[in-house]
């Protein structure tokens, strides 16, 4: 039976069988991107990232690669580590935050590997201005139809495949943003919005003045937590949207701003 046609087969036989089939590839290749895999296997990335999330998995998704489960991560970018971490719940806040974008808008997408999955879900039939700073994104937006893209330049940081400059600060500045999609690494309810680099801050604040409206988006593991580089209060945002399940007593922390929880 062909390893595309999983329909047919139990569900854990068609698991046994993609792993299988991928095990093969990787020892040939070292390496090998999901989105290649997907298309070796004839599935969606997602159904590749849910086989290779199981504890069991000889295999693991890095950096949008999937390579053997003992690949070494020392020394790899931060954002590598970050990108497969709550994979799941990144998409569902995701496609709740682009559900308000429209035809002729001016959006800016924020670094982060939240931000990579915010700009594959904008439907790709309207017609968009992006204003973003990362590599990450800047390669996904530019693929989209009917897109101008504004990539803002300067001193390139691996950690985040990001760029910061003064002349890009001004530069946004002068722009006009209807929606601007903010990342975070820490959202608390007194300590407002943060993340891990610094370098970050001045350009989401730049982003969040200049824009009419700004949103934060997030996965539930962001609640409640405090990273050391803070950029703005919460009360800035239109909303805050999370993706997955959000506790009783967590949603009591946030009651008074705007929480918009996708949960499935």
């Amino acid at each position: 039976m062909a390893v595309g046609s999983n329909e047919t087969a139990p569900t854990g036989d068609a698991r046994a069988l993609r792993l299988q089939r991928l095990r093969h590839a990787v020892d040939a290749s070292g390496r090998l991107h999901l989105r290649t895999a997907a298309q070796l296997l004839n599935v969606s990335e997602m159904t590749i990232r849910r086989d290779l999330a199981s504890s069991d998995a000889p295999l693991a998704c890095l950096g949008g690669y999937v390579v053997d489960a003992a690949f070494p991560t020392v020394g790899k970018y931060a954002i590598e580590q970050e990108i497969d971490q709550h994979a799941q719940h990144k998409l569902l806040a995701c496609r709740r935050a682009v559900e308000t974008v429209r035809d002729g808008d001016t959006l800016f997408i924020d670094c982060g590997s939240t931000m990579q999955s915010l700009a594959e879900c904008l439907p790709r039939d309207l017609s968009l201005s992006v204003i973003c700073f990362s590599m990450n994104v800047a390669e996904r937006v530019t693929q989209r139809p009917n897109t101008q893209v504004m990539l803002l330049g300067g001193l390139y940081h691996t950690s985040s495949q990001s760029f910061s400059s003064d002349e890009a600060l001004t530069y946004l500045r002068r722009i006009g943003i209807n929606k601007a999609f903010i990342s975070a690494g820490g959202v608390h309810p007194a300590r407002g919005a943060s993340c891990s680099n610094f370098h970050e801050v001045a350009v989401k604040q730049a982003a969040i003045a200049s824009a009419m409206e700004s949103v934060l988006v997030v996965d539930e593991s962001k609640l409640g937590s405090l990273k050391p580089a803070f950029f703005a209060d919460l009360g800035v945002f239109a909303g805050i949207v999370v993706g997955g399940p959000v506790g009783t007593d967590v949603r009591k922390q946030f009651k008074s701003f705007p929480l918009g929880i996708a949960a499935k």
